[in-house]
């Protein structure tokens, strides 16, 4: 591990795990069954479940094989927010935690790309995935705490569009999904277009 590394565990302590039952309460309490931010949980609790099983594994091809489907949730969930959720959030003010998330997903985004480079099994992969891991925990608590709860409560926000949005933009990366929806236009021929 590098200096630079040491000093970023150092700063950044794994949240307790009080504070993460606190800020999933806050999400749960704000979502409906299937809005968009229920789905956001049930990614985060998905990713927390693959960065356990890719720690867990101790062969190299388990390792591998366990880190990339980490990396395809990670990948797909990060798309999803950065192309829908951050944006809603900017348009209804809230523009300073948008621009924060931006730059903890893209900082996340270098570390993955960091950990494809080092052997699985060494201690210094072991070391970065717990770094990633405690980073990706500190950003959902900030998500599911406040911003994401702020969000699904804000005036003028189309819930159902950021659904919708959400849904499709993580199926097309994990599940190749279809094409997105014009924003503002039905699907349907004989609706014709809706502004």
């Amino acid at each position: 591990m590098s200096i630079v590394d040491d000093a970023v565990a150092t700063l950044t302590p794994a949240p307790s795990e009080e504070d993460r039952a606190q800020a999933r309460d806050a999400a749960r309490s704000a979502s409906s069954d299937n809005d968009w931010l229920a789905m956001v949980v049930g990614h985060h609790e998905q990713l927390e479940d693959a960065f356990a099983r890719t720690l867990g594994e101790t062969s190299a091809d388990g390792r591998k094989a366990a880190f990339k489907k980490l990396a395809i949730i990670l990948t797909g969930h990060a798309g999803a927010e950065e192309s829908v959720i951050y944006p809603a959030m900017d348009m209804s003010g809230e523009t300073r935690h948008a621009n924060h998330a931006y730059d903890e997903q893209v900082t996340v985004k270098k570390e993955m790309a960091a950990l494809e480079q080092l052997d699985p099994t060494s201690q210094d992969f072991t070391d970065k995935l717990e770094q990633v891991r405690t980073a990706v925990a500190h950003h959902m608590i900030e998500e599911e705490g406040a911003w994401f709860p702020d969000l699904i409560q804000a005036d003028g926000v189309d819930q159902q569009m950021l659904t919708m949005r959400y849904k499709e933009e993580y199926d097309r990366y994990t599940r190749g999904g279809s094409e997105p929806a014009a924003i503002g236009m039905s699907r349907s021929a004989d609706s014709g277009p809706r502004m």
